[in-house]
């Protein structure tokens, strides 16, 4: 492959995001990293501040189509053709069903599963001009085991699963290859809210017997964008201690 390794990953400036980005790194890919604020582009910059590689960081919201489409343009203006494109920026709504607003249905469906659609529609074009490319997707293991109060978000990491195969059956004849990453209970910002009682049940129901590490997805992610992994596709990586078994 003549092109050069960029590597796309959304929501990079922490926690899985962060950890893909710093692996893609350390393989020789030019990295640009999103977050949807100041502070976290300046955390981006600030910690690839040393890296061997280039690294740019780009503001994008992935819940605002507008945010994307501005995202986009950015990269056109910059002539950023990634050809590794890591779907990992999400946001949760919790609630039970019947108290769920109409907007937290929205906002998630959106951000994790409608932002994966547009921005792979946008970028696959240079990939099929290149006859490569890798499109990786985050998605979670409440997207096959479900979990109460997160109709909304199992609901989208579950068509992250149908769409990445989908997608995969369509592209493969050009050489890209489309799989997605399925993290179970990762020590991350989010998890770190949870009680200790909370995380004690958890972790009873993980063979394993503890929480994964975002460097646990990362290793997962590095591998699939790789040339080792050129003959898998329309997979779902299921990263879990053993939490869910497929």
């Amino acid at each position: 492959m003549s092109e050069k390794r960029v590597a796309l990953v959304t929501g990079a400036s922490r926690g899985i995001g962060f950890s893909i980005a710093k692996s893609l790194e350390r393989n020789g890919f030019d990295v640009i990293g999103t977050a949807t604020g100041q502070n976290g582009i300046d955390s981006i910059e600030r910690e690839f501040r040393v890296a061997r590689g280039c690294v740019t960081a780009l503001p994008l919201d992935v819940a605002e189509f507008s945010s994307i489409d501005a995202f986009l343009a950015e990269l056109e203006k910059r002539e950023l053709r990634p050809l590794v494109v890591i779907n990992n920026a999400g946001i949760t709504r919790d609630n039970l069903l019947i108290r769920m607003k109409d907007e937290e249905w929205t906002e998630v469906i959106t951000a994790n599963l409608g932002a994966v659609f547009y921005l792979c529609k946008r970028l696959i074009r240079p990939m099929l001009k290149a006859r490569y490319g890798r499109i990786i997707n985050i998605t979670s293991v409440v997207g096959v085991s479900g979990n109460a109060g997160q109709t909304n978000y199992a609901a989208a990491k579950a068509g992250i699963v149908g769409f990445t195969k989908s997608l995969a059956g369509e592209v493969a004849n050009r050489g890209i290859t489309v799989n997605a990453v399925s993290p179970g209970l990762i020590d991350t910002d989010m998890t770190r809210g949870l009680t200790e009682k909370q995380k004690q049940r958890a972790l009873e129901g993980i063979p394993l017997g503890r929480m994964g590490t975002p460097q646990d997805i990362a290793e997962v992610v590095a591998f699939l964008a790789s040339d080792g992994a050129s003959y898998i596709t329309g997979e779902t990586i299921h990263v879990n201690g053993g939490m869910y078994m497929a």
